[in-house]
């Protein structure tokens, strides 16, 4: 949520209307999509009961991940991810066929390097989240984490973060792989996609999610 004052204080003090109307742009795409994200999430808060991430990774160790639960809700949360990291399809802060260069067309040097350093740091963030919440963290595939632990110690510590690592890597990935592959959304289809589909999307997934733990908490077996 802090990535809307950067954008829009970083137009507005460039004095530059088409650095002013991208970030008013950009700021709205930013608050659009962190709506359907937050929603998504919910669904997963029902199922885990706790919003610690380290409850939400244990609850995961071991078991089935997350995604299998919550497929649609981790859809939605990873299309999210691609806007608020102003990613290509939803790079429209920085049309640069459109507004110059976007809300940072005055910036140069170290100033425009922060910047983009800064969309790199939330792309490994939200790849992070994303491994966290939905795809069991640093638990090791088909591997029992208590025995590894047991067998060989603090060595296993080190595999599981470098299996963190490769999951947050292989989302990296994607996020490029995307960029180089799919052309941008028009401003429209942009805002139709966020409030007409994703959000009424992760209300369906909440509501489906609640009615299932409802029935469950009754005597129902799935």
């Amino acid at each position: 949520s802090m990535g809307v004052y950067g954008i829009m204080i970083g137009g507005w003090a460039s004095n530059n209307k088409f650095s002013l109307i991208s970030a008013l742009r950009g700021a709205s795409q930013i608050i659009s999509y962190e709506l359907p994200m937050g929603l998504s999430l919910i669904a997963l808060l029902m199922l885990t009961g706790s919003l610690k991430m380290s409850v939400i990774m244990g609850n995961q160790l071991d078991s089935w991940y997350y995604v299998v639960y919550q497929p649609l809700g981790f859809f939605i949360f990873l299309i999210c991810a691609f806007a608020e990291c102003n990613r290509t399809p939803f790079d429209l802060p920085e049309a640069e066929n459109e507004l110059n260069f976007g809300y940072h067309q005055e910036y140069s040097s170290m100033k425009l390097g922060f910047y983009l350093f800064a969309e790199y740091i939330n792309m490994f963030i939200s790849s992070a989240v994303m491994v966290t919440l939905f795809w069991g963290g640093y638990d090791i595939p088909f591997v029992n984490d208590t025995q590894l632990v047991a067998r060989i110690g603090s060595w296993a510590t080190l595999i599981q973060a470098a299996v963190m690592l490769f999951k947050v890597s292989i989302f990296i990935f994607v996020f490029m792989w995307v960029r180089w592959t799919i052309p941008r959304f028009r401003y429209d289809q942009l805002m139709n996609l966020g409030w007409r589909v994703l959000i009424p999307l992760s209300l369906i997934n909440m509501i489906i999610t609640a009615l299932v733990i409802l029935l469950k908490e009754n005597g129902w077996r799935f």
